[in-house]
């Protein structure tokens, strides 16, 4: 069943239950105030026959017609409301029935027992609702007092109620409100379900085309479906940011690939028309397929950590270890060809900083920050490798001195394949992937990792790790 079907037949089930226990106590209440009415006016008619007869004798027979509509002021009135009805002066020692009950044998001494005329008896009026035959009638008595204010007599009125519990034409207003409301619930209820259910077949259709380029309403005026659709926006827009980040990886692997791939097969080519003979030329040839061939492989396994960082199955071996020893024997290491550059290498901050690590893949990131800030530290300047030792944390910061990172580049030097400086060939400036490893590395192992730079200021990378006690705490 469609869902605005659903929400249509739900809608419209709780607006006629709604209108349904509604309608039930307004019935209940428009009926109440029907019968207190007739009981107020019924109890008013008794009391002016009866003031009426006060201080005179009580005639025997009565013959005048009663229409309430056309009664004015009060008397002696045989009929009320029909044959059914009657108001009857009653001498205390004859009390005949009502009319209505004229086809019942009522005795006098029955009728002395109701309370009505019980309490009227002791010179109050009193109404009562009693059944007759099926039908409700409602009773009203009042005392005829003399000039003493003894009680000589009483008024007895009976009226019949409708027997539908209101008049016809009180329920045919009833029954034309109800019709009213029942079209007004049809109504809303398809104005409220086209109304929730548009969104949601607006964002399904955009689901099944997988249209990432259109977005759909988020002004529909329903809090939930607006941010349903901002966030099939967001998605739409995150799926959108995956897709072209995958086309560039794709033709930025294939561009890495195709490079030396290219060589090796030019070199073998060579080969095969003649140079390997030569055994003076083939050296250098041998030499570049060897070169691209170890450029492959380090290309793939970059790719192959990489996706494995992002699956979170990179294989780590943490353990406690000193920060700055790694550091200075990273710079050492670097020391022979910072001096070809003519860069110095310093590191300075604390005496030692012990955090939890894989000692490998530090090796691996604190190479790719040194090798990186060489390439560009200009000659006679200063790398400078900081480390400090906080409360939970360790923080290590390599610096160039070098142009700098254009504020546009800085929050893309991360991404994979990015390059700041797009002027630098495939062959100088690598395959675009240190910084992408660096942060995957830093962040397998429980750290962060963030830039600073400014144009002809130089740059500083600066990674922190969870310290030794911190990170056993953690752990235990």
């Amino acid at each position: 069943m469609p869902i605005r079907t659903r929400i249509f037949l739900n809608t419209l089930v709780i607006l006629l239950l709604g209108m349904g226990l509604a309608t039930a106590l307004s019935w209940r209440a428009v009926e109440n105030l029907y019968l207190e009415t007739q009981r107020e006016n019924l109890l008013a008619q008794a009391q002016l026959s009866a003031a009426a007869l006060q201080g005179q004798p009580i005639p025997v027979q009565f013959a005048q017609p009663y229409s309430q509509t056309s009664n004015v002021l009060p008397g002696i009135h045989t009929r009320l409301l029909g044959d059914q009805g009657a108001v009857i002066p009653l001498p205390l020692s004859e009390i005949p029935a009502p009319p209505i009950e004229n086809a019942a044998s009522i005795a006098p001494a029955q009728l002395l027992e109701r309370p009505e005329i019980t309490q009227a008896l002791q010179g109050q009026a009193a109404t009562a609702l009693r059944a007759v035959q099926n039908r409700r009638v409602l009773y009203a008595a009042a005392p005829v007092l003399d000039d003493t204010g003894t009680v000589t007599g009483l008024v007895y009125l009976a009226m019949p109620l409708p027997a539908a519990g209101l008049p016809l034409n009180v329920l045919l207003q009833l029954s034309a409100a109800a019709f009213v409301a029942v079209l007004l619930a049809l109504l809303a209820g398809t104005w409220l379900a086209r109304r929730i259910t548009t969104p949601v077949e607006q964002i399904s259709r955009a689901a099944v085309s997988v249209n990432l380029e259109q977005p759909v309403p988020t002004t529909s005026g329903i809090r939930e479906l607006d941010s349903l659709g901002r966030a099939f926006n967001a998605m739409t827009a995150s799926l959108r940011q995956a897709d072209q980040a995958k086309n560039a990886f794709i033709a930025d692997v294939t561009h890495e690939l195709r490079t030396p791939l290219t060589v090796i097969k030019g070199t073998i080519e060579t080969l095969e028309d003649g140079a390997l003979d030569d055994l003076a030329g083939r050296g250098p040839l041998l030499a570049s397929m060897q070169r691209e061939t170890e450029r492959l492989i380090r290309l793939v396994n970059d790719l192959l950590m990489l996706t494995r960082a992002d699956a979170g199955t990179l294989s780590l071996e943490l353990q406690p270890l000193d920060l700055v020893e790694l550091a200075q024997a990273r710079c050492e290491h670097f020391s022979a060809l910072a001096s070809c550059c003519n860069v110095k290498l310093a590191v300075s901050g604390a005496k030692s900083a012990w955090v939890q690590g894989d000692a490998d893949r530090l090796t691996q990131v604190l190479d790719n920050l040194l090798d990186n800030a060489l390439r560009y530290s200009p000659e006679g300047s200063t790398l400078a490798v900081e480390i400090r030792a906080g409360e939970g944390e360790c923080q290590c910061a390599v610096s160039d001195q070098g142009q700098g990172i254009p504020a546009q580049h800085l929050p893309h030097i991360f991404d994979r394949f990015y390059r700041a400086d797009s002027s630098r060939n495939r062959q100088t400036g690598g395959a675009g992937l240190g910084l992408a490893i660096v942060k995957a590395l830093v962040e397998a192992q429980g750290g962060q990792i963030s830039a600073e730079s400014a144009e002809g200021q130089g740059t500083t990378l600066r990674f922190s790790l969870p310290n030794a006690e911190g990170a056993s705490r953690q752990k235990g």
